[in-house]
């Protein structure tokens, strides 16, 4: 089965975001490719130094199955990112415990926190919230609220 991994768009702070997430998520860079580092093509032109060092690709591991990729838009090849509440990540913890450090670590500077961290219905915690980077998120324990 093919993996699914998160991609997110930034408009020029996407190693600021990585850097926090790789604190968050206590991993490394998998790589970074930066727009200056891509060969010049004689049919585009040519790229302006204020875009060089924008994040072209990067990515970090969260366990051995999934990643959360990223990069910085850049006009001339994609459009400007934008923010909203159509896709979340959701984090489906393996603990409380483990649920409370991640809720804690992401919502520091949270833009909005649309649900706190507490007990629900469906699950013993869950919260949801958009980092201070924009990015949809929702922390998950289901516990001893199984579907089914």
């Amino acid at each position: 089965m093919a993996k699914i991994h998160a991609y997110l768009n930034f408009n020029g702070n996407c190693k600021e975001a990585f850097d926090f997430y790789q604190q968050v998520f206590k991993t490394e860079s998998v790589g970074t490719y930066r727009y200056g580092d891509m060969p010049a093509d004689p049919n585009m032109p040519a790229l302006p130094d204020d875009a060089k060092d924008l994040i072209m690709h990067t990515a970090i591991k969260i366990n051995d199955s999934t990643m959360i990729m990223g990069s910085d838009t850049y006009e001339a090849f994609s459009p400007k990112a934008t923010f909203g509440n159509s896709t979340y990540i959701m984090l489906d913890a393996e603990s409380a415990e483990e649920a409370k450090a991640l809720h804690t670590a992401l919502a520091k500077d949270a833009q909005n926190i649309e649900m706190d961290l507490a007990e629900t219905f469906f699950a013993e915690l869950y919260s949801s919230f958009q980092d201070k980077f924009g990015i949809s998120w929702m922390v998950h324990f289901e516990g001893n609220k199984k579907m089914g």
